[in-house]
């Protein structure tokens, strides 16, 4: 990550790095996460919950239901034209890569709440964001920063490892930040920072 992209300016221009430390604010642990094979697998409540109740729905219903129609289509004949059965077993791996995923994914879970962040005006994980571009009409735009599994663009939930989040973690309401963007880079000011469960 380039110095420019952590670089925020407080309401009266004076700098301040990502992390508080140092000039640079390049950010060790972001750059330490993402030399790192294994990166924390940080998770709202919410976003937990869901995914136990997709391997709940996965291992008690669906699993379930799929063997019995590939032992069906088993005993009628033919297995090399039976499409029941060819379907059947490919969905069945399917589903058993699901599960092993999920499995895997809650096992290395990192729960955080964010609203045990309370009124904080600085961005951590879970944070709920608006932020304006200086230039171009200062649309405001809103996004719910969480984890990897949770990911919901159309929501306004970005993961905490996307470029926009790495840019505003650490910040504070009011600062101003460098995005780098495929158009080039530019500024965006923060404008409001809450934390509450995503929906």
């Amino acid at each position: 990550m380039s110095k420019t992209a952590t670089l925020s300016r407080n309401r009266n221009g004076n700098g301040r790095n990502g992390n508080g430390h140092g000039r640079n604010g390049n950010g060790r642990a972001a750059t330490a996460a993402a030399s790192t094979p294994e990166v924390k697998n940080y998770i709202t409540p919410h976003g937990y919950a869901r995914l136990k109740t997709e391997l709940s729905k996965l291992l008690d219903a669906e699993r379930p239901e799929l063997v019995k129609t590939i032992q069906w289509a088993a005993s009628n004949g033919d297995r090399s034209e039976n499409g029941d059965y060819i379907y059947g077993k490919k969905r069945l791996r399917e589903i058993d890569r699901r599960i092993h995923y999920l499995n895997k994914r809650l096992d290395n879970a990192e729960v955080v709440d964010p609203a045990r962040r309370g009124a904080s005006e600085q961005i951590f994980f879970g944070a709920t964001v608006t932020y304006a571009y200086v230039r171009g009409g200062r649309e405001e735009r809103t996004i719910t920063i969480v984890g990897v599994d949770e990911v919901d663009v159309k929501r306004g939930q970005v993961s905490w490892l996307s470029p926009i989040a790495r840019v505003l973690l650490k910040k504070h309401s009011g600062d101003v930040v460098i995005l780098a963007t495929p158009a080039g880079e530019a500024e965006i000011e923060i404008i409001g920072v809450r934390y509450r469960a995503p929906a």
